[in-house]
């Protein structure tokens, strides 16, 4: 057996290979060249094309975009009422702006246990959590699959509970059909460059509510009622402050290769799915490799493709194969460590130990590389790597 590289080895692979990446086109650039050139660089008409688009794809009534995934968060919990002693429930395994948004707001994080097989939320956690400070459920489609909807809004409509969602991974995934933007009150895009659809940054807001939206357009822009473009449109100059907003604003820069991008959406979904049957194909022969599982009824975008690394099985655990692989090239990363595990959260009062689920999956899991511009050379590259490490720690 060929020895690992960062043992001595050769790499598998000559150039890294990232875990995620934009795909940009000459489309792309021509469209942020024709915004460069219009008359908008900001609340122009490329926001509202970009909203319409977003709505259409999430088949949804309204889309309100903003400047990041994180500052859609902090919208849409304003916009839907959150605010000082309420409880928001996010689980204990996402990006740490699932939580702090609701902190900004002055709302406590209740952090709910994850499944281990999915890493979704567990939706009897939630149950057991939900109490009469409980002003939101908030549900992370960890990976690009759908949580459990259907149960979680029997609990929050049950307890009189707002259900929203965290769907930065999952534009473009269903449940039993569904989209899934269309299964909470609200849900947030992010459009950071390993998203499906990389505007540079941006997020956006999506419900079917109009008061929720027409707050959030207000939250976006310092809490005014008009923008710029609006007031010239119409022919005035008065505008008025009806609630305390941000400068959450997306550009027009933005909007324009966001709207490029969603033209790819379809295709861009297709591909990582492709490459995700590649994998699961793979890893189903490599045994203590374990792929998270995909729900009945799930049909996942893939956002990133997340294995388990069974420590039964191997000499070295998961920081050994992290180590490994990336001498090889392959650029593996990990998704996320336990929010309530980082020390802010930890001087709050939160104790490790509270989320057996989540901590012991997060001991043991790998992000490998996904992204549409990959090629099957590419995948297979990482299942080879994967295999050596794998064979390499075979106890």
């Amino acid at each position: 057996m060929q020895a690992l590289a960062i043992d001595g080895g050769p790499s598998l692979r000559s150039a890294f290979l990232p875990y995620g990446r934009q795909s940009v086109d000459d489309d792309d650039i021509a469209a942020v060249a024709e915004a460069l050139r219009s008359d908008y660089l900001t609340t122009g008409p490329q926001v509202a094309l970009f909203e319409d688009g977003l709505a259409e794809a999430a088949k949804v009534k309204f889309a309100v975009a903003v400047s990041s995934g994180t500052a859609a968060l902090h919208t849409m919990y304003a916009s839907c009422g959150v605010g000082p002693g309420d409880e928001v429930i996010v689980p204990a395994i996402t990006f740490a702006a699932t939580a702090n948004a609701a902190l900004y707001l002055g709302a406590r994080v209740v952090f709910a246990d994850v499944d281990s097989d999915t890493l979704l939320i567990d939706v009897a956690d939630v149950e057991r959590k939900v109490n009469s400070k409980t002003k939101a459920v908030v549900a992370v489609d960890f990976a690009g699959q759908s949580a459990q909807y259907e149960h979680l809004r029997a609990t929050c409509e049950s307890k009189g509970v707002v259900l929203l969602a965290d769907a930065a991974h999952s534009i473009g995934a269903t449940r039993h059909g569904l989209l899934a933007t269309t299964l909470p009150d609200a849900a947030t895009f992010s459009f950071h460059p390993v998203k499906h659809v990389a505007a540079g940054e941006g997020g956006a807001i999506l419900t079917d509510d109009a008061e929720v939206a027409e707050l959030a357009r207000s939250f976006r822009n310092h809490g005014i009622t008009t923008d710029h473009a609006q007031r010239a449109v119409a022919g005035t100059w008065e505008y008025d402050m009806v609630q305390l907003g941000f400068n959450y604003r997306l550009s027009d820069i933005h909007c324009a290769l966001g709207r490029s991008q969603l033209k790819r959406l379809k295709s861009n979904v297709g591909r990582r799915r492709e490459l995700a049957r590649l994998y699961d194909k793979a890893f189903a022969d490599i045994e203590g490799i374990d792929p998270l599982v995909t729900l009945d009824g799930n049909e996942s975008a893939h956002h990133i493709y997340v294995i388990k690394v069974d420590p039964a099985q191997f000499t070295k655990g998961r920081a050994g194969f992290f180590d490994a692989l990336r001498a090889e090239n392959i650029g593996v990363n990990v998704h996320y460590r336990p929010v309530p595990w980082h020390s802010f959260y930890r001087e709050l009062g939160y104790e490790r130990g509270s989320w057996p689920q989540a901590e012991s999956a997060y001991e043991r899991i790998l992000t490998l590389p996904l992204w549409a511009g990959m090629t099957e050379a590419d995948a297979e590259d990482v299942v080879e790597a994967v295999r050596k490490v794998s064979e390499a720690y075979r106890r």
